[in-house]
């Protein structure tokens, strides 16, 4: 019987948990900001973020100029 009523407390402790929606909040908040920062780098930088970005591929691939 104490199991089962130490089974049943841990279940509503874990339902009542909210640590796990803190952390994917936080990494939509992330993803939402590196998008962000992605998209206004591009627009300063105009082409040349393309041109980096293929360059950093290129040498990751092993054909670095």
């Amino acid at each position: 019987m104490y199991s089962i009523t130490q089974s049943s407390l841990r279940l509503q402790h874990l339902l009542r948990d909210d640590e796990g929606a803190q952390v994917v909040e936080y990494a939509l908040i992330i993803a939402v900001v590196s998008i962000a920062l992605v998209l206004a780098i591009q627009g300063l930088a105009g082409g040349k973020l393309a041109d980096f970005v293929a360059r950093v591929t290129s040498c990751l691939t092993g054909t670095c100029n």
